[in-house]
């Protein structure tokens, strides 16, 4: 007897680098049923990404696209066009480009493919055409973050299923009106690897030289979305009330060298880590005293939820949606209140008594075993 083939599922992203939605999409690759259900994935990239080895090795194929861009627009186009008229096995089309999956959504449908996903994991805030004209905005990325605001409107009309990490995204780019056609995919994480250690933390703290200070950790892309500039200058005030404090920043990113001549100029470049990409998230964030975050804007960040599981109090800005909060451990500040208002709230909620929260990761429906599956189902149901 013939072994039934796995429904082949085509996610479409831009590079599978360590950002929030890759890292979402690669928790669930791993724990769904691949002789079931199989990733495949459509990249923009020529460049490799960090998790292509692993997909492969899952058993996930890998294409690639030129990236999009309005100069080579008809030519991607064209090229879409021909990558589905050779696979015509896909089925189901799941983008993860926020606003740009109606391109890549509106050539799918011309092609018959019944099931399109649009998956939104971002809500860009009208501030973002503010910060064009600010010192040392990356314009590229600002200007990327209009135009998804221009045209995502056009995506309801070739989506098939609306898809969001939380209700805020949702509102973006399917527009309020929708709201009971969104299905929420929970960025779910394999909570049980991040729960709090104290051999982990001091294990951790005494591998960067660190033991005896206080760390502030962040973790994101250098980019224009993550408002590093303003986390330099909040650690600039709490540095100078408590100079037994680090930051410890992991990530990469096109603002990256500008963020840390930003700190020699403030004169704390040695007291941060740049610690780049890193694979050991789980471990890294036990020695972690407290998560700084403060985002232009965000979908809902898988970055919050893995804090959350390692325990770890958060002060995040009030951009971010109130959603993400299954602990009580998270502070909301507004983006207008000065650094020394962000460096007090940082210095009174240093000092705690932290905790496993586990079963309240589990309770909130953000571990991966449960959403795995109930995605398996949706896939498989709609086939």
């Amino acid at each position: 007897m013939n072994k039934e083939k796995p429904i082949r599922v085509l996610h479409v992203l831009t590079i599978m680098n360590l950002g929030g939605a890759e890292t979402m999409i690669m928790n669930y690759y791993r724990h769904i049923d691949k002789n079931k259900v199989q990733f495949d994935f459509l990249l923009h990239r020529e460049d490799k990404g960090f998790f292509d080895d692993e997909i492969e090795y899952l058993g996930g194929k890998i294409y690639r696209m030129p990236a999009i861009s309005p100069k080579n627009y008809f030519l991607y186009k064209k090229k879409l066009n021909i990558f589905f008229s050779e696979h015509p096995e896909y089925k189901i089309v799941h983008s993860h480009l926020n606003a740009l999956s109606s391109i890549i959504l509106s050539v799918a449908k011309s092609k018959n493919i019944p099931y399109r996903i649009a998956h939104s994991h971002l809500a860009v805030e009208s501030m973002v055409l503010k910060n064009i004209f600010k010192k040392n905005t990356d314009i590229k990325a600002t200007l990327k973050d209009f135009v998804q605001s221009l045209i995502r409107g056009k995506v309801k009309k070739v989506a098939t299923h609306f898809f969001a990490c939380g209700e805020k995204a949702g509102d973006w780019l399917f527009g309020q009106k929708n709201k009971t056609k969104v299905t929420i995919i929970n960025n779910a994480i394999h909570a049980s690897s991040f729960s709090y250690n104290t051999i982990k933390a001091d294990k951790m703290k005494e591998e960067f030289g660190i033991k005896n200070k206080k760390v502030i950790g962040h973790v994101g892309r250098f980019n224009e979305q993550k408002n590093h500039f303003l986390l330099i200058k909040i650690f600039n005030e709490i540095y100078k009330k408590n100079n037994n404090c680090v930051l410890l920043l992991i990530g990469n990113g096109n603002l990256k060298d500008k963020v840390k001549e930003e700190a020699k100029r403030l004169n704390i470049y040695k007291n941060i880590l740049f610690l780049g990409l890193r694979d050991d998230i789980p471990e890294l964030l036990q020695g972690f005293d407290l998560f700084l975050f403060p985002s232009l804007y965000e979908g809902l960040p898988v970055t919050l939820i893995e804090a959350q599981a390692s325990g770890l109090k958060i002060i995040t800005s009030s951009t971010v949606t109130k959603e993400v909060d299954i602990t009580g451990l998270i502070t909301f500040i507004d983006l207008e209140k000065p650094e020394f208002h962000w460096a007090e709230s940082v210095l009174n909620n240093i000092n705690y008594n932290r905790k496993n929260t586990f079963n309240q990761i589990k309770e909130g429906g953000y571990d991966i075993f449960e959403n795995a599956k109930k995605l398996q189902i949706f896939y498989l149901n709609i086939i």
